[in-house]
């Protein structure tokens, strides 16, 4: 028996495929989707079905591609997080598009919900930060240490609802974790998120943090690109939408 065997997933089952309405963005070279939080980008040791085998088998079915489709990761995002995620149907692409999030020419927004307000309203952070993979988790630091990444983003206070408050954040790198623990550093944990210092954790295993939007310059057709995804209708997260 081998550690996938003994590692049980956290996570509730998630056997819905893709369909249309989960589609974002799609043409000859890319595919964007609206993960769901629980879903999982690619495959782990948890044995769990990834986010990219269901978009290849919606590729597959939708073109009559019996040997399969080709899909590329380019970004990803944590499990209990939801919202736009980028796949490349072409190597040509992938390629292109990995050389973008490397050089910072992909532009993310995030929108987190926390339960304290920002002493600061508005503002730029920057950490170094020192991810645990033992643990899956992250610390974050005021200095650089040995063996840290430097994390910086910018983030501002959209509105309150319900003695909740709206947060969006806008990434300027991408580390892991790096919003959740960032945020963390400012006493306004996202809500659901007990591993970085929410009190309690969501039943659904989701935390409220969602990959708003994606903006970039299509790697072929050299075109604006401006992806949007909407919020989860789970009598929670779109409620939200109000305060914009």
């Amino acid at each position: 028996m081998n550690s996938a065997d003994n590692k049980k997933s956290k996570f509730p089952a998630q056997v819905e495929d893709i369909t249309d309405k989960d589609i974002l963005f799609e043409d000859n070279h890319l595919i964007a989707v609206n993960k769901r939080a629980g879903d999982i980008v690619q495959v782990d040791d948890t044995g769990d079905e990834s986010l990219d085998e269901k978009v290849k088998r919606y590729i597959a079915k939708k073109y009559n591609k019996p040997n399969g489709a080709f899909l590329g990761v380019v970004h990803r995002l944590d499990r209990p997080v939801s919202g736009v995620i980028l796949f490349a149907k072409t190597s040509k692409a992938l390629d292109r598009i990995n050389k973008m999030f490397k050089s910072r020419d992909m532009h993310k927004t995030y929108w987190a919900v926390v339960r304290n307000r920002p002493v600061v309203e508005e503002g730029n952070l920057v950490h170094w930060l020192v991810k645990n993979a033992q643990k899956n988790v992250t610390k974050a630091y005021d200095k650089e240490i040995p063996g840290s990444q430097r994390a910086e983003l910018n983030y501002k206070l959209v509105g309150e609802l319900g003695g909740y408050y709206l947060i969006e954040v806008d990434p300027i790198t991408g580390r892991p974790h790096q919003i959740r623990v960032q945020l963390s550093t400012l006493n306004c944990p996202i809500v659901g998120d007990n591993k970085y210092g929410y009190p309690r954790g969501s039943l659904k295993k989701s935390i409220c943090l969602h990959a708003r939007r994606l903006q970039f310059l299509h790697p072929v057709k050299q075109e604006p690109v401006n992806i949007f995804a909407p919020l989860p209708q789970d009598g929670f997260w779109e409620r939200f939408e109000a305060l914009v």
